[in-house]
């Protein structure tokens, strides 16, 4: 129960102490749902012309599936040219190496002075160079493979196509983005939760919100991951909610209108915010004791439409001046009236 007092006189009391909250109302909160983890740019890595583009805004796509081609002759040249030179040092390695085993057989034969041991030295020394030659030759093709792959860009996993930045025919230079593709299967929500919120919204796993788009339809999301952090510019803890978004009635980037459950472990008080008074040095009530005004510092806790909460030297059963202000001095004596 509240008891509400008034006075005859110009002040008014209220006796707000008579229970103690452990539970109040939601907090609202507004932010806008994004993309999960799986979103990027798609850009081209070689300079040349769109040959083709296979998807447009909106598609939907999969994971390895070719959605742009790009023309560049000379990469292709690059890759040929890769490969000739690869055969040409193959064989070149090939005769240098049967050079070398004709010799190191024939230096085994048991008449002296077949061999000179400088040529079969010179032999394995060549075989060794053209060895090397053919495997360096052998690499850099492998990396003209890799570029040539290049001018097929294809989806890096399942997603929805949102942007499209390049038409067939268009000469597009390396790093120029061609496509945005998005998993919006599992949208994230981040909440801003303020630092005075953040110990009693602690216990919820879930999040209920809203968008404008569905304005009678509440969509929930779950509690993820935190920050742990207080962010000093907005003194806020970032949190993230995950939302199954598998209907796909939701749009990455639209704003809604989130409400967190709050709820305190401990009693704590809710009073009126004119019972409540603020100066420049302190914020506290005004308590009625023996028929006198008694000043009692208070801390602010939650805002909510039940009142504001407040930490103090308060016990249940005290008298509170409903409209609490600092005209009114430590002491004064005035008949209050319960109301």
């Amino acid at each position: 129960m509240l008891l509400l007092f008034t006075a005859c006189n110009t002040a008014k009391t209220d006796p707000a102490i008579t229970g103690a909250a452990t539970s109040v109302a939601a907090a609202q909160a507004a932010d806008t749902v994004q993309a999960f983890l799986l979103q990027t740019d798609l850009v081209a890595k070689v300079q040349g012309y769109v040959q083709a583009m296979k998807v447009d805004i909106g598609d939907r796509v999969r994971k390895g599936q070719t959605l742009a081609i790009i023309q560049a002759p000379e990469v292709n040249t690059q890759v040929a040219q890769s490969l000739a030179a690869v055969q040409a040092a193959k064989a070149k390695l090939t005769a240098s190496s049967d050079n070398y085993i004709r010799l190191y057989q024939a230096s085994q034969s048991p008449s002296p002075g077949i061999v000179a041991p400088v040529d079969l030295v010179n032999s394995r020394n060549q075989m060794l160079a053209d060895s090397a030659s053919y495997e360096a030759l052998r690499q850099q093709s492998n990396a003209y493979k890799e570029v040539s792959g290049y001018l097929y860009v294809t989806a890096p996993f399942d997603g929805v196509i949102t942007a499209r930045k390049a038409d067939p025919g268009a000469l597009v230079s390396s790093n120029a983005m061609l496509l945005t593709v998005q998993d919006n299967n599992t949208l994230r929500l981040r909440v801003a939760v303020p630092e005075i919120y953040v110990s009693t919204a602690g216990g919820n796993k879930t999040l209920s919100f809203s968008v404008d788009a569905y304005p009678q339809q509440r969509f929930t999301g779950a509690l993820t991951r935190k920050t742990e952090t207080i962010d000093p510019a907005t003194r806020t803890e970032l949190w993230e909610f995950d939302v199954d978004n598998r209907p796909h009635l939701l749009k990455a980037g639209t704003f809604v209108y989130a409400k967190i459950a709050l709820g305190r472990s401990t009693p704590s008080f809710v009073l009126p915010p004119s019972a409540i008074a603020t100066t420049l040095e302190r914020k506290f009530v005004i308590c009625v004791k023996d028929g006198k005004a008694e000043y009692v510092d208070v801390r602010q806790g939650m805002t909510t439409d039940a009142g504001v909460e407040v930490f103090g030297n308060l016990l249940i059963g005290d008298t509170l001046v409903t409209k609490a202000t600092d005209e009114r001095k430590p002491g004064t004596a005035a008949y209050w009236k319960l109301h």
